[in-house]
């Protein structure tokens, strides 16, 4: 950087004038204003500069500071008054923001009629949840600002941090960010801005991102606050929905930002429309090889293939599936009953299991294993498995249920603990989440036919359309065993179990446990993969715990959901297996 770019950098970020508590009513206008807003204010939030350009005289300005966004940050610039003439001026560099700016007019505002039942909103008061923050963004793909940064931020002025937490458990499910505008700059407009809203996608209670959004407005609104403004991705229809319904209305304010890696899909607009159809299992993969500089073919989007070269090294892929998995790991795989049998003989822990017979025979399985699971013995994504059967007339309906999906039908005894799974890399551990199966959490006022609903519509808005809990017989039969019919009304904090599976595209929940998991568990997986002689698997167990050592190994998945993962890097070491070459640096150990 040349030394008047550094004199620029400098004055940029010092932004220090008076602020509007010293307007003095003898003075014109223009002079107020000019006395009382700083000038080339940019606010550091931890994930990046927000950049106020109605406070830069010298619109180029904005062009060199976003220019200076150092690389693990993403500036926005905002509030523009020439945003063309920035981006006619920089086009290599910056780029006009594809989002909508939303205002929501304070003075008009009316808080909530409800509160949302067993959710409390606060400001963070302790260093666990400045990390809970920081793992919350992890969760939802978001660039997290650091825990120390957010713990000083808590007496700030300028920038709010409020949480959403769950009465019952005092789990953090939800974060947002606000900037108060006059604090930042002295704004004449008496302005304020949400940023940063997040919701756990595995959180239990409706209305959370709304709750969020009310309880910031209030923020403002008692602060004094005209407006609190956002920024929204013109695609992002589900929260638009939220903020029309909240009374936001369209402002035409417009947002700049520098032209990175990160912010690619942005500025170089819709890859071709094979990419676009990829789902998100294949396009984690393909975006990891991308970044690397291997060259993607799509070759059926639809299915997830696509093939993958670098140098004179091609390799076809079905999203985590690769031409390194032979033909016999995967037919391995694929009957689970031969996985059975072949973990049985490496010597693992496998549940006692045998193929659906005579009705004699059913019977006499069912009186030594009073709890079953029936399933069939092909199939995936947990389609025709009915967990938890106890009579015979419950046994013969899940066997006709199995067998719409395969011929051969398993009955396998019911182990109890906890669903766990375990990734496997080149026989390595580098993934472990726990699944559970979908609950939905009273209100004492809505109908658990909607709660489900409700639910079903957030895990299919989080996982890019996977994961839906289907209204079904199975759905209706596990509501019915714990006491309830559909359309009852769930008691307040009542929390409900709508499926006996924990699989994803079923609505089950993942939850990262990999940094806590048992030596013993890591061991068992890693066994289990090279028994089965796979790069590439996934394996479910049931454990008593992931950090104890008790277990069972139910099922491989030959093609696991790597996206299910993030933020552990399932994408980099599958990149890392079939491009050893392009494996990145590992920084070297301080000396």
């Amino acid at each position: 950087m040349s030394n008047p770019d550094k004199r620029i950098k400098h004055r940029l970020e010092r932004g220090n004038a008076p602020s509007l508590r010293n307007w003095d009513p003898e003075l014109g206008d223009a002079r107020q204003q000019a006395q009382a807003t700083r000038q080339n204010v940019a606010i550091d939030c931890g994930w990046g500069r927000v950049i106020f350009g109605q406070t830069f005289r010298d619109p180029m300005d904005v062009a060199r500071l976003l220019d200076d966004e150092a690389p693990d940050q993403r500036d926005i610039a905002i509030y523009l008054r020439e945003p063309h003439v920035v981006t006619a001026s920089a086009p290599s560099s910056v780029f006009l923001d594809p989002s909508h700016t939303y205002r929501l007019r304070l003075h008009d505002y009316r808080p909530a009629a409800r509160k949302v039942a067993g959710l409390i909103v606060r400001r963070l008061n302790s260093r666990a949840d400045a990390q809970a923050v920081h793992d919350l963004y992890c969760k939802r793909s978001m660039l997290p600002p650091d825990p120390e940064f957010v713990w000083l931020q808590r007496k700030s002025a300028t920038l709010c941090y409020l949480i959403a937490e769950e009465e019952a458990s005092g789990k953090v499910v939800g974060v947002v960010m606000g900037v108060d505008h006059v604090e930042a700059f002295g704004d004449p407009e008496d302005g304020a801005s949400l940023w940063a809203l997040a919701v756990d996608p595995q959180a239990l209670l409706p209305g959370i991102g709304e709750a969020l959004t009310r309880q910031l407005a209030e923020f403002f609104q008692v602060r004094g606050r005209a407006f609190m403004d956002l920024s929204v991705i013109h695609d992002n229809n589900q929260a638009i929905g939220l903020y029309d319904k909240l009374g936001f209305q369209r402002v035409p304010v417009f947002c700049l930002k520098h032209k990175n890696p990160y912010n690619e899909p942005l500025f170089v607009g819709p890859q071709p429309g094979a990419y676009e159809q990829l789902n998100v299992y294949a396009r984690i993969i393909v975006d990891e090889a991308s970044r690397r500089g291997i060259a993607v073919d799509v070759i059926d989007a639809p299915g997830g293939y696509f093939q993958l070269t670098y140098g004179g090294r091609s390799v076809v892929c079905r999203e985590s599936l690769s031409e390194l998995t032979s033909a016999v790991a995967m037919s391995c795989c694929d009957d689970k009953l031969v996985t059975n049998r072949f973990l049985l003989r490496a010597g693992l822990r496998v549940p006692q299991q045998r193929m659906a017979g005579s009705s004699r025979e059913n019977r006499l399985f069912l009186e030594q294993h009073p709890r079953l699971v029936v399933k069939p013995a092909r199939g995936e994504q947990g389609r025709g498995i009915t967990v938890d059967v106890r009579d015979l007339t419950a046994l013969n309906r899940a066997i006709r249920v199995a067998k719409r999906h395969c011929d051969t039908v398993l009955l396998e005894e019911l182990v109890p603990g906890e669903d766990l799974r375990i990734v496997v890399i080149d026989f390595e551990v580098v993934a472990a989440a726990m699944r559970r199966p979908p609950h939905v959490l009273g209100t004492g006022y809505t109908p658990i036919r909607e709660l489900i609903e409700k639910q079903s519509r957030r895990r299919q808005a989080a996982s890019a359309g996977e994961s839906r809990i289907p209204m079904d017989d199975e759905t209706a039969r596990c509501v019915r065993l714990a006491g309830y019919v559909l359309d009852d009304v769930l008691p307040s904090g009542v929390s409900l179990q709508v499926r006996k599976t924990a699989n994803l595209h079923t609505g089950g929940t993942l939850h990262d446990v990999t940094d806590v998991l048992h030596p013993q568990l890591v061991d068992a997986a890693e066994q289990a993969a090279r028994a089965l002689n796979i790069p590439v698997v996934g394996m479910d167990f049931l454990v008593t715990a992931p950090d104890q050592p008790g277990h069972v190994i139910i099922e491989a998945n030959e093609r696991p959901g790597l996206a299910n993962h993030e933020p552990q890097p399932t994408a980099q070491r599958f990149i890392d297996l079939l491009f050893p070459i392009t494996r990145r640096a590992q920084a070297a150990p301080a000396s």
